[in-house]
């Protein structure tokens, strides 16, 4: 596992569509490569050699794929930003990943569209910490 960095650049809170992100999913050379957890997304093009075009991560490169992180699942179908029905362990798991990429990637920006969690609108749930 590689270590924390310590030449992270302060993190940015740039709007992102979900469209938009998708033009940063490794298939253009040109193009940083992102990932997005929980809605923060993450420059990681730096490690393209694992997030880049037809390689062994890309399925989460371009979108916000939480479920699939705490699911720790390659499946396309579990690569969506909705991670209400996770289980404690796999929230844990989120947390988890959450935690090494803000210590490993410079954070570019935040999905201002993304669809609501199990129904529920996510700026209520996260305006109200009662909520969470």
């Amino acid at each position: 596992m590689q270590p924390p960095r310590t030449d992270l650049a302060p993190p940015k809170d740039d709007p992102f569509t979900v469209e938009q992100l998708k033009q940063y999913d490794g298939s253009d050379s040109s193009k940083p490569i992102y990932v997005a957890i929980k809605g923060t997304v993450f420059d990681v093009t730096r490690k393209a050699d694992t997030y880049g075009k037809g390689k062994s991560y890309n399925l989460f490169a371009g979108k916000d794929a939480s479920r699939a992180l705490g699911m720790s699942s390659l499946k396309e179908e579990d690569a969506v930003s909705d991670y209400s029905t996770l289980s404690e362990a796999d929230m844990k798991t989120l947390n988890d990943w959450f935690d090494f990429f803000s210590k490993r990637y410079n954070v570019v920006g935040k999905v201002i569209d993304l669809p609501p969690q199990g129904g529920r609108s996510q700026s209520a749930t996260s305006s109200n910490p009662a909520a969470l």
